[in-house]
């Protein structure tokens, strides 16, 4: 714009910030890229200063420099007449990594920010993987509150994105891929599609020496802040084995006897992070306990895996352990893990397709007033107040009408129990969503119209276009 722009970014560890940070910028911009360590600040400090004397070749006093306003004034005043960019990664180091000593260094930032300057063509970056700490500088508060033009929180790629990065031949391996290996780029960097999946899941998930275990099994090693690692650990472990309710997730991470507090701030932390997600059925009252799930595709496989096989993956062939364990029920976790793909490809293809805009995506599941299970795999109330449901399908076969005539009966059924969602999602006008990977039989979609006025139907092939 002409002008300095101050720009945060924040997220996990290896979703690719870095790289981003030094390959986004134009030919004819200068970069000044650093990268603090989790030392003390004035060493970070010192560091700084060696690389700025590095970048512009002046010779600097360090006696000048004792405090951090007087680091960001000599950034802001470098001098060339080419664009600038300055990128501070791990920014939260220079406070220490605590939430006080950033909050000092936020504040001689902001003194030198708002200082009277020529006008010039200044992006000025502050990057970090400590989310809690850097999301912080933008709150209320916070001493650089309001000076940000750009605040980005870089997530992992979706299942489509994901696909660009490892583009299997197969839309069923595509979608697999992205289900065991999720979106980190790291993680995907490390497959070689040259081999099949299951080789690439043998040699880098499964194995004890594999690339992608090792990241994984150490990913909370590397969070900024973390303390109680084999808690953590452990509540994974508890919500990767199936345990998704607060009290499971307790007992089955054996953490103790003491009051629910502690263990629901540490799954707090953990959905900040990314690792885990919360949900509640469709139309739940606040009152409702959570169920939570693995965020992370590849903190889900690893979990529901690889914990459970570690023994025989000490002493046997990957290989072998997959097929004659984890090949028979590979296609039910597939399917778990496919109606994240679903509720992504349906954001995706909305705008595209021109699909009802939803304004709350939501499940079912639960037992009707007969104490019979029912599970609704997509609930939805649309922009428009109308109810969308449906359900995803990771079957190879092509899905029959009676796929749906089974999904109306538990409308009914729940509309008898006293769902009013479900009531309404009976109505004429209440768009129908299914997701199949194997496509669809001929006459499903006349079969779904029999009662249904809108109809989406979705297969590997759409999702993938």
């Amino acid at each position: 714009k002409g002008t300095p722009q101050l720009a945060l970014m924040y997220g996990r560890r290896r979703v690719g910030k870095t790289h981003l940070l030094t390959h986004t910028w134009p030919t004819s911009t200068r970069l000044f890229y650093f990268t603090a360590a989790e030392t003390t600040a004035g060493q970070n400090r010192a560091a700084l200063l060696e690389s700025i004397q590095r970048f512009t070749g002046e010779t600097l006093d360090p006696s000048a420099f004792g405090a951090w306003r007087n680091i960001f004034r000599q950034l802001l005043e470098m001098e060339g007449s080419h664009p600038l960019v300055v990128v501070l990664d791990e920014f939260q180091y220079f406070g220490d990594g605590t939430e006080q000593g950033l909050r000092d260094v936020a504040s001689q930032l902001n003194a030198e920010w708002e200082a009277q300057r020529p006008a010039r063509a200044l992006v000025f970056v502050l990057c970090g993987s400590a989310i809690r700490l850097i999301e912080a500088l933008n709150t209320g508060g916070s001493p650089l509150y309001g000076r940000f033009e750009w605040v980005c929180q870089l997530e992992p790629f979706d299942y489509w994105h994901a696909a660009q990065m490892v583009p299997y031949q197969s839309l069923r391996a595509r979608a697999a891929t992205y289900a065991v290996f999720g979106g980190t780029p790291r993680y995907l960097a490390s497959i070689d599609t040259t081999e099949s999946l299951v080789a690439n899941i043998a040699r880098l998930s499964l194995s004890k020496q594999g690339t992608v275990r090792q990241l994984v099994e150490t990913a909370l090693l590397q969070e900024q802040g973390l303390r109680d690692h084999a808690t953590y650990n452990a509540i994974l472990r508890a919500i990767g084995a199936g345990r998704t309710e607060l009290n499971a997730i307790k007992q089955g991470a054996a953490i103790g006897d003491g009051d629910f507090t502690a263990t629901r701030n540490k799954i707090d932390r953990l959905i900040a992070l990314g690792y885990v997600r919360r949900e509640r059925n469709f139309g739940a009252k606040n009152t409702q306990a959570f169920r939570y799930r693995l965020a992370d595709p590849a903190q889900a496989f690893h979990m529901a895996f690889v914990t459970r096989y570690q023994a025989m993956l000490e002493q046997y062939d990957p290989s072998d352990v997959f097929e004659q364990h984890i090949a028979s029920v590979f296609d039910a976790y597939l399917g778990r893990q496919f109606e994240v793909i679903a509720q992504q490809a349906y954001h995706r293809l909305q705008q595209q397709r021109a699909l009802p805009m939803a304004r709350e995506w939501g499940r079912w599941e639960g037992r009707d007033r007969d104490r019979t299970s029912v599970e609704i795999d997509i609930v939805t109330r649309l922009a428009d107040g109308r109810m969308m449901t449906g359900g995803v399908k990771w079957s190879e076969h092509p899905a029959a009408g009676t796929w749906h005539r089974h999904h109306i009966e538990c409308l009914e059924r729940l509309a008898q129990s006293g769902q009013r969602w479900a009531h309404d999602a009976l109505q004429p006008d209440a768009p129908i969503l299914w997701v199949a990977a194997g496509g669809f039989e001929p006459g499903f979609e006349a079969v779904v119209r029999e009662r249904h006025n809108e109809v989406m139907l979705l297969s590997l092939h759409d999702l993938y276009d």
